[in-house]
Formats: C-alpha cells, sequence, structure tokens
C-alpha cells in the first residue's frame, strides 16, 4: 500500500482553525478544521481534472456517487475501527483510527490498550505504548494503509494519481466498469503499488479492489505480493458519504477471479470528528519516533 497518501494540496495554503469557547468560557480550542475555500477550489479543480478522461470520468461518478468530493472534505477528520484479520494466524492489526483527510495526518489507538497509540504527524511516524508489543507489526507502513482502502474513491484527487480505463467487466453478474489506478515515482512510501478499481456500471458505487503490496522495507530487491482481489462487503451512509462495512481478501487466480479466501476485514465505528484539537495529530511527549 501507499502508505503516505498522495499529497493534497494543504501546504499550498495557511491553515486555518475555528475557535470554540466551552461552557466555562475560560478555555478557547482551536479545532482541526478545512477552511471552505479551499474545499470549493480543490473539488473545482478535481473535477476539471477527472472530467478530462475516460477513466477519470469513471472515478468522479463514483465520487458523487458515495456522497461527493466536498463532502468528505468538509465533514472533517474521519475516525473508524479497522479490524485486519489474516486467516493464516499472522498478525491482527485492529486500531481505532483517526485520520485527518486533507492533510494526511493519522492517529491510531490500540484496542486492547488505550494508552497505546501511533501515528503520522504530517512528517514524522512515532509510536507511544509502554508494552513494545502492542504493535507488532511496520506501523509506519499501517498508519495510512487503511484510508487507501474505505477513503476509495475520494483519495483519487490528489497529485501523482495516474487513471487508465480497462475494459469492462462482470462481477456478481453486475456490469462493472475498471479503473486501474498507478503513482508518480516518488509518491509515497510504495510507488510501484497499484489498484484496479470495479464500480458497478448501474450505481457507481464500488465492488471490488485488486491490488499489490509492494512497499520497499518488505521488498528489499522490488518486487512485490502477488495480486489480490477484496472484495467490497455491506454498506453505510455516514453523515452524506457512503462506506463499505467489511472487506474480504482473496489471492487472485489466473482466470482474475477471487481465490483463495486469506483476510476478513471488519470496519465499524465509523463517524466524522468535526471537534478535534488542533495538536490531536501532533508527536504527543514521551512518543518514540520511527525512521
Amino acid at each position: 500500500m501507499v502508505a503516505l497518501l498522495v499529497l493534497t494540496g494543504c501546504k499550498e495554503m495557511s491553515k486555518e482553525v475555528k475557535t470554540a469557547v466551552e461552557t466555562n468560557d475560560q478555555l478557547a480550542l482551536e479545532y482541526v478544521h478545512v477552511p471552505t475555500p479551499w474545499i470549493a477550489k480543490r473539488v473545482a479543480l478535481a473535477k476539471n481534472k477527472l472530467n478530462s478522461s475516460a477513466a477519470g470520468k469513471v472515478v468522479w461518478k463514483a465520487m458523487k456517487a458515495h456522497g461527493g468530493l466536498d463532502t468528505w472534505y468538509g465533514n472533517g477528520p474521519l475516525s473508524f475501527r479497522f479490524n485486519y484479520q489474516p486467516l493464516d494466524g499472522k498478525t491482527q492489526r485492529d486500531s481505532y483510527q483517526t485520520i485527518d483527510t486533507w492533510s494526511n495526518r493519522a492517529r491510531h489507538t490500540s484496542v486492547k490498550d488505550t494508552t497505546a497509540h501511533f501515528g503520522w504527524s504530517g512528517e514524522t511516524a512515532w509510536i507511544k505504548a509502554k508494552d513494545s508489543t502492542a504493535f507488532a507489526y511496520d506501523t509506519k507502513f499501517w498508519a495510512l494503509t487503511p484510508i487507501y482502502f474505505l477513503g476509495q474513491p475520494f483519495i483519487l484527487d490528489g497529485a501523482g494519481v495516474n487513471l487508465e480505463l480497462l475494459p469492462n467487466t462482470v462481477y456478481k453478474e453486475v456490469a462493472q466498469e475498471v479503473v486501474k489506478v498507478t503513482f508518480d515515482a516518488g509518491t509515497g512510501d510504495a510507488p510501484d503499488d497499484y489498484y484496479i478499481l470495479y464500480f458497478q456500471e448501474d450505481t457507481h458505487q464500488l465492488s471490488a479492489i485488486r491490488y499489490i503490496v509492494s512497499y520497499p522495507e518488505y521488498f528489499k530487491d522490488g518486487g512485490h505480493l502477488p495480486e489480490k482481489f477484496m472484495e467490497v462487503i455491506g454498506g453505510q451512509t455516514v453523515e452524506g458519504v457512503w462506506f463499505p462495512t467489511d472487506y474480504k481478501t482473496h489471492w487472485l487466480t489466473d482466470d482474475g477471479t477471487p481465490g483463495e479466501y486469506i483476510t476478513k476485514i471488519d470496519v465499524s465505528d465509523i463517524q466524522f470528528e468535526n471537534k478535534l484539537s488542533e495538536d490531536f495529530f501532533e508527536v504527543p511527549n514521551g512518543a518514540q519516533i520511527l525512521d
């Protein structure tokens, strides 16, 4: 997975925050806030860019079907539980996480130990846990990986993203429009990753994701895992945005269909957070900085 999301242009503008005063009128808090003019500009640029190609038009229709890019950004940071459960006994990855969708910051909390956290500040990967085994996996890689599934198709509007329209197919007896996503060199931690997205031709909703993992820390000499096929299961709408509720991941077979079922993923507790302190995503005191 591209562990660091494609830059969304937030550095082109100064941050704005909204101020709220607590009921005791003694403490003013600065909240994470996406300025309305920034959203309008971002959406307009994305609309123009995406509608300039056949593949982009498919993605733009999907964004609208999933609730709209303006709603995605306007709702504020996104929180959810992402429970990744390999069926071969390998390490489970289960955390509550909050993602700042417009500036690519993340903070995770262990489900088993609410004092254990890790995250990405936008510049620094960090971890803070009393037990060194609290997160027995590469937390830098995982900090922004789940949003690359749950955030489809909205995460495709940034710089460094390339879209290619592939031939239509049929999946679960439903006609699908197919778009391949690749990344420019230097984009994120794994620019050689790719995704192949299936969008239902009638509803424009996402129904499956094919992808590879090429994270260089896992593949020192290049290469990647075999392609996987992820079923998008269920669906719910939260503050105007449609999300899957589960995923089932399989190895891809030679004929391009899902084969052995290898990973179960449950998604729950989805909500947008519009009152997060502006320092929520900063590296906390006492955290270990990761290379």
